[in-house]
């Protein structure tokens, strides 16, 4: 009796991926980060955490096999004082094209913000800046692009989509019924489609918060159950700043997790774009909008007092969260408003100026090269002022802002900052107008209290920290 024996299954497709991200913490008015004694023994939380975390990977070479987002700003930061942690990076990148055809790195939006809460306008600028910064850094376009927060609705996907973006990631409660394989396909208008990948919420809580990080084995066991269970892809996605910063020794657990899976029979390490090559069609999906991997409520940690908060055994308020919020919103109106009054005459190309102002956001010279192409002849500081107006602008909305759970906290402070600098830019240009501006702003800044009476409010924040800075 002759016959063949049934193929061995294809491995499972493992993918973890690691979003690496720190909000912008540099001054303003100086582009140095100030001291933040909270960060000790080191001066500040960046230092801290590149030696916690980014640099024993890099130094490992975990990115040639870890998928991975690292956020523009982070990455401008990395890129000037520690260029040998950016090139891992980029070395990890490289590595996994050559190895797989496709390119372990996915894009951000340049800074860290809701894009649900955002205009359309303010979601195209975002999203240009974020795939122009990856595109100088990795030497190539960008395949997919991490939402900030995982935060999503049917706008800003049609925006991706429209900027050739082919895929992104999300939480399985973003999607109505998760597909089997992992990945599916949401169709926008004018016939356009993405994908998504949805990753595993138990094994990604399980490594998020450290439950999978405690045996040696575990998280392995983890992998083999659900590739026991039929699955094509085991995708995990977490913050990379797990790997050694939120969990000490995670960043080891994780170095021998990939040395295990890349000997293992039933499981093989490849990366989103990667899998997507060889998916086919995947089957349309439904998406839950707006929603996001961080909040219950959809998108309103943003926005709101809705009960989502880091410490809810503290008794404590986030009634600050909205007119923060509405707060920057009119002083962003204002400022968009200035610009289109002031930039004419001064920008040779205004609205196209907007948009190439990306190009100089992450670049190591800064904004003054692009400004001084952009200025109409003999304007040049006039151009810089109105360029890092419109930086200020966009970096005012930062989630991190609204994340914590007090308007007195440093990420707040930053961002208020942020609004500081931008007036004290349109004061060079137009004083009684920034002045103007800022009397609303801190107006609307009365109504978001702190949760320490002594501090008052985030308009005692403001006027303590950076009334009369520029001057």
């Amino acid at each position: 009796m002759t016959g063949t024996s049934a193929s061995p299954p294809s491995p499972a497709a493992v993918v973890i991926h690691g979003h690496f991200y720190q909000p912008p913490r540099e001054d303003p008015w100086t582009d140095r980060i100030r001291r933040e004694p909270t960060a000790a023994p080191f001066c500040n939380w960046n230092e801290r955490i590149a030696a916690e975390c980014y640099a024993p990977l890099a130094e490992a070479g975990a990115f040639e096999w870890l998928s991975f987002d690292l956020g523009p700003t982070l990455a401008r930061w990395l890129e000037r004082e520690h260029p040998n942690v950016h090139d891992g990076f980029v070395r990890g990148d490289r590595a996994s094209r050559a190895r797989l055809g496709h390119g372990n790195a996915v894009a951000q939006p340049y800074h860290h913000i809701i894009l649900p809460l955002a205009s359309r306008r303010e979601k195209q600028t975002e999203v240009r800046w974020g795939l122009g910064d990856f595109e100088r850094r990795f030497g190539r376009p960008p395949e997919g692009l991490w939402l900030p927060e995982t935060a999503v609705d049917m706008a800003t996907l049609e925006v991706l989509a429209a900027e050739g973006v082919a895929f992104t990631i999300l939480a399985p409660h973003q999607i109505a019924e998760p597909p089997p394989g992992g990945v599916g396909r949401i169709r926008l208008g004018g016939g356009r489609e993405i994908s998504v990948f949805v990753y595993d919420g138990d094994l990604s809580h399980g490594v998020a918060f450290g439950a999978l990080l405690e045996g040696r084995d575990t998280w392995i066991e983890g992998l083999q159950a659900s590739a026991h269970g039929g699955a094509s892809l085991i995708a995990l996605a977490t913050d990379g700043e797990t790997f050694g910063h939120h969990h000490r020794g995670a960043d080891r657990t994780l170095l021998r997790v990939i040395s295990r899976v890349r000997t293992h029979r039933e499981l093989k390490i490849q990366n989103f774009a990667s899998v997507l090559a060889r998916a086919g069609a995947p089957p349309r999906v439904t998406l839950r909008e707006p929603s996001s991997w961080s909040c219950a409520h959809g998108v309103e940690r943003w926005r709101s007092d809705c009960g989502c908060r880091l410490a809810p055994h503290l008794d404590s308020q986030q009634r600050w969260r909205a007119p923060l919020r509405t707060a920057l919103e009119s002083l962003a109106a204002g400022l968009d408003e200035a610009y289109e009054t002031l930039a004419p005459g001064r920008v040779s190309e205004p609205r196209r100026t907007l948009i190439q102002l990306g190009e100089g956001l992450g670049a190591p010279a800064g904004l003054g090269d692009l400004a001084r192409e952009a200025a109409e002849e003999g304007a040049g500081e006039d151009a810089l002022a109105l360029a890092e107006m419109m930086r200020d602008r966009a970096a005012m909305f930062t989630s991190c802002a609204w994340f914590f759970d007090d308007v007195a906290g440093i990420e707040t402070t930053q961002v208020l900052g942020y609004a500081a600098h931008a007036l004290d830019r349109l004061g060079v240009l137009a004083p009684a107008r920034a002045a103007e501006l800022e009397r609303s702003f801190v107006e609307g800044l009365a109504s978001a209290p702190a949760n320490d009476p002594e501090i008052g409010s985030a308009a005692a924040i403001y006027q303590r920290e950076f009334r009369g800075r520029g001057e």
